[in-house]
């Protein structure tokens, strides 16, 4: 056992200091070789193998032999879009609006619409500022009921205030948008 340690003593002695420092170079080399460029190299090959099957599918597309799947999101909006009221229903929906204010017998004076387009979605928003009045609990029933019944209204801001402290009649203004369908 001895005898092969002795070779390997004396090859170092004979390597000498800057033999040994390339000897380690090299060694450290192979090293680096193995820990980062092979993994890269073979990350290259895949993306190659990918770019190459990306071709293949291009060209199918390009033939008619392969279709094209819808995205999901592109999906899940279509589906929303078949879900929701149609713009033409708006006046009843408001109408619905107005009937469950009067369920919990708030006065709604007259309020502001503005009927726009969303450009995300593509789908029609009613914007409905209302001012209100009544007690507090009577606005919070109207607007528990109003997001059970109407499930497409989106509150979006509620002010209320009272002209003194000891007033059970609250002024406010709801801010909302009711969202429909184009068709």
């Amino acid at each position: 056992m001895r005898v092969p340690s002795l070779i390997l003593h004396e090859a170092v002695l004979r390597l000498g200091r800057v033999g040994m420092a390339a000897v380690l170079v090299a060694v450290l080399a192979l090293a680096v070789a193995l820990a980062v460029v092979l993994p890269q190299w073979q990350r290259v090959r895949e993306l190659r193998a990918s770019e190459a099957d990306a071709s293949v599918q291009v060209k199918r597309l390009e033939r008619g032999e392969l279709k094209v799947q819808a995205k999901p999101e592109q999906q899940v909006l279509d589906d929303l879009r078949q879900q929701l009221p149609g713009q033409p229903q708006a006046s009843e929906l408001i109408e619905r609006l107005y009937h469950l204010a009067s369920a919990e017998r708030i006065s709604l004076a007259r309020g502001e619409y503005a009927l726009g387009v969303d450009p995300k979605t593509q789908l029609a928003r009613y914007q409905i500022v209302l001012p209100v009045r009544g007690s507090y609990p009577q606005i919070r029933g109207f607007l528990k009921a109003l997001l059970a019944q109407l499930p497409t209204v989106v509150l979006e801001d509620l002010e209320l205030q009272r002209k003194r402290i000891g007033d059970r009649e609250l002024n406010g203004r709801v801010r909302m948008t009711l969202y429909l369908s184009r068709s």
